[in-house]
């Protein structure tokens, strides 16, 4: 397993990303507009690919939410290589490169219909903290944050 710093030009993460949206889709069913609304990759400059022999398996990104933190978004790992430790490598990652860019904490939103996500967070050493932004008042998100 390895790890590629990119950005949301690079291919191999669009392609994952479509993966994610349509599994997103079946997820949170007539919810997944209202979500999808805050998930473009347009401009994102910190995404992370996982590959597994030269093949892409999974992905995540960060993009700047205050001066001092970042949010986690798009992260998704191929069906076939969950619970392999993608995942965590990839958030590891993550965390890693915010900090190597002087922020002090990342937070993230995920749906109360992904128990796989909200296991990993977890486990990775995230704390849930009241819904933000426009997270609020919405009861199939939960947040959490991590200072890193």
């Amino acid at each position: 397993m390895n790890t590629k710093r990119t950005d949301s030009s690079n291919g191999d993460f669009q392609s994952l990303v479509k993966l994610l949206d349509a599994d997103l889709a079946v997820r949170d069913g007539e919810d997944h507009e209202f979500y999808h609304q805050f998930n473009s990759i347009d401009m994102l400059k910190n995404c992370v690919v996982a590959y597994s022999d030269d093949t892409a398996v999974a992905c995540g990104a960060f993009k700047p939410f205050s001066e001092d933190t970042v949010e986690i978004k798009r992260m998704y790992t191929n069906i076939e290589k969950r619970g392999k430790g993608f995942a965590s490598k990839i958030l590891n990652e993550l965390e890693t490169w915010a900090k190597e860019e002087g922020y002090k904490k990342c937070v993230l939103e995920t749906g109360i219909k992904q128990p796989e996500a909200i296991a990993l967070y977890e486990k990775c050493g995230y704390i849930r903290i009241p819904n933000y932004g426009q997270y609020i008042g919405i009861d199939n998100s939960i947040c959490f944050e991590k200072r890193v």
